[in-house]
């Protein structure tokens, strides 16, 4: 497992031979916190267009946790390890994270060894995560940091009860992706249910006392003050950061609420934001991009490329059709990993611009791990011959991909 995940990150550390450095909002902001300032006083280059000018200083708009996951490696510009910000270094650092937590969450089933390596490889290298992770902008690593904070959480939520780390890590995906805080009844649901959990021995003493001794509802009334504590351990690394992030928000720009996206010059006379930032108009368009959109026809080799705007998950990635098999090892951690699905789609679907310059729909990484664990639950524990076909040609469309848009210019902007 140790090979596969250092591979892991190699590969994704040469996916990308260009530069990678020059999208480094989180990274820049970063650097200026270690100095005590929030705000630039300087007009950030051009290509940075997505810094807020407001009361003659320069905001981000990037989340307060996004900056904050970018402080140690702002830290080693500090010390003078590195020049600019080490984009192909972060971007295989959070892949080979997210490698071991898929292993750490396959390795609770009873599938083959086979299986789960094809599961976990398939996420990585089988979907659009492969080519946007790689560009490694500040877009990108905060999707990739996002998985990451997900795959913690739900392991250790679920397969490795620890409140506190799984809380932990809640606020590193949330931190990086805000709407992942939507999902936070989930986690905490999940939290709850004695069935993703071997009993220790104060709970089954505490078993023991009521089986005998008070009715059933009771005994439930009981068993959700015992798991206060752990609710309590859960949130208070996430509900600290989100404090910080309000205070964060009104230092910039005098309201708790306001990130700053809306304040981007020009952005609200852009077509896809014609209705605000968020409306459920956008949805039809959404839908598209992340449903339908398939590659363009060029005339000339290689004939078939991606958009580079937008395309459907399914294209890229036809083995997450199985994620719509029926059946499931445990039907609640099925049903609340699709509730997680639909609330955050619901979210993406509804913000105006897909996603930009991307490959396939970018903001699905956040779905990923949710998509594993459903994978994980309603397939067969061998590898079958339909898995083997999917698996091998999203392997395929992706690696192609990739070598597209970094290693050629068939891809162009």
């Amino acid at each position: 497992m140790l090979c596969l995940i250092i591979g892991t990150g190699v590969i994704y550390y040469f996916s990308n031979p260009n530069p990678q450095h020059y999208y480094d909002y989180t990274f820049r902001v970063a650097e200026n916190l270690l100095y005590g300032r929030i705000g630039f006083t300087e007009k950030p280059p051009s290509w940075l267009n997505e810094f807020v000018p407001f009361e003659n200083y320069y905001y981000s708009v990037f989340p307060l946790g996004s900056v904050l996951t970018m402080l140690p490696f702002a830290f080693l510009k500090l010390l003078g390890i590195v020049k600019e910000m080490p984009a192909a270094f972060i971007s295989a650092l959070t892949t080979s994270g997210i490698c071991l937590f898929l292993f750490l969450i396959s390795a609770q089933y009873k599938h083959t060894w086979r299986k789960r390596i094809l599961l976990s490889t398939g996420i990585l290298f089988g979907t659009w995560m492969w080519t946007n992770l790689a560009m490694a902008g500040a877009w990108h690593l905060a999707l990739g940091f996002a998985m990451l904070g997900e795959l913690g959480a739900i392991y250790f939520t679920i397969f490795n009860r620890k409140p506190l780390l799984a809380g932990l890590f809640f606020a590193l995906a949330f931190g990086n992706r805000t709407e992942i805080l939507l999902t936070a009844p989930v986690f905490m649901f999940l939290l709850l249910r004695k069935d993703f959990q071997s009993e220790d021995a104060e709970s089954k003493a505490e078993k023991a006392k009521t089986k005998d001794r008070r009715p059933k509802t009771e005994f439930h009334i009981s068993y959700f003050k015992f798991q206060i504590p752990n609710l309590a351990k859960f949130c208070a690394v996430p509900f600290i950061l989100g404090v910080l992030t309000l205070i964060y928000n009104y230092v910039r720009f005098h309201s708790f609420t306001d990130f700053g996206y809306a304040r981007i010059p020009g952005v609200l006379d852009e077509p896809w934001y014609r209705y605000g930032i968020f409306s459920v108009s956008y949805i039809p368009l959404n839908v598209q991009e992340m449903l339908y959109t398939p590659w363009k026809r060029i005339a000339d080799y290689p004939y078939l490329v991606p958009t580079g705007f937008g395309g459907s998950i399914w294209w890229s990635s036809p083995f997450i059709l199985f994620a719509l098999r029926f059946g499931a090892r445990n039907k609640v951690l099925k049903y609340s990993s699709w509730a997680a699905i639909i609330i955050l789609t619901f979210v993406l679907w509804t913000h105006g611009n897909p996603g930009g310059w991307q490959f396939g729909y970018r903001y699905a990484m956040i779905l990923l791990p949710w998509l594993f664990v459903i994978l994980l639950e309603n397939s067969p524990e061998e590898i079958t011959p339909l898995e083997w076909f999917a698996y091998i040609v999203s392997f395929v469309v992706n690696a192609y991909a990739t070598y597209l848009f970094f290693w050629t210019d068939y891809v162009k902007p």
